[in-house]
């Protein structure tokens, strides 16, 4: 193939215990999955799931055991963690029931949805489009994969994080509004879904800002735990 500039590498990440690695294709994001957090960011917490997107290469991948560095993004004053729940598709399809698309899963992570708030917040107000909110680079620390056929099936189980060391998110996977089979059934209605996509399941209460210098660490239920610093912006 004689390309006019070099071919970027795939976007790939680790999977836990083993030296293979995960391909990513797209990166979907459930928007307020939990209802606490939607009452907190001015919701009911039953309305119908939605989505956005991340580029793959915002990805940050995290290895095991390491401490990953997110440089502070520019043109914001308020960067959000949000703690996540990311499960990975060995297969995909279109119009999925929920029992197909719980069949989709290969595996889960554990990953941070990072969010220039202040951003966001003025795209909402003005009807704009979440991407310079959330799509920038390094929005997307991400965990080793862990394969659902050594962890099983995740329908439930803690979800917290801290921030130099006091807790700020804590929860229960149980506690999605949409859960795993039904958040992939929906959007596969709307999106052919394919091996290699990965969805982001949304985040529970307890959101806020950090800053240069901060410690994030997310943490689920047989999946261990992911930590990301901020650093200097670039």
């Amino acid at each position: 193939m004689n390309t006019v500039i070099p071919v970027q590498p795939p976007v790939v990440l680790p999977v836990a215990g083993s030296d293979q690695v995960f391909p990513v294709r797209r990166v979907y994001c459930v928007g307020r999955n939990y209802a606490e957090h939607a009452i907190e960011m001015g919701f009911t917490g039953r309305e119908d799931p939605f989505f956005f997107c991340k580029p793959a290469d915002a990805l940050m991948p995290v290895a095991d055991g390491q401490v990953g560095v997110m440089p502070y993004p520019p043109k914001t004053s308020n960067l959000h963690y949000e703690a996540e729940l990311v499960v990975v598709l060995g297969k995909g399809g279109r119009n999925l029931s929920p029992e197909q698309a719980a069949e989709c899963v290969w595996g889960y992570a554990i990953g941070l949805d990072m969010t220039r708030r202040d951003l966001q917040g003025e795209a909402k107000k003005q009807g704009r489009p979440w991407e310079v909110g959330k799509a920038f680079d390094f929005s997307g620390p991400i965990g080793p994969v862990h394969p659902r056929s050594l962890v099983g099936t995740l329908e439930r189980g803690a979800i917290s994080l801290h921030v130099n060391g006091e807790k700020k998110q804590s929860s229960d996977l149980a506690q999605m509004i949409w859960n795993v089979p039904e958040s992939i059934a929906y959007l596969s209605g709307l999106f052919e879904l394919q091996a290699g996509d990965i969805i982001f399941t949304g985040t529970p209460e307890g959101v806020g800002a950090v800053v240069p210098g901060d410690t994030m660490t997310c943490s689920i239920q047989s999946l261990g735990h992911l930590t990301v610093k901020v650093g200097n912006p670039l």
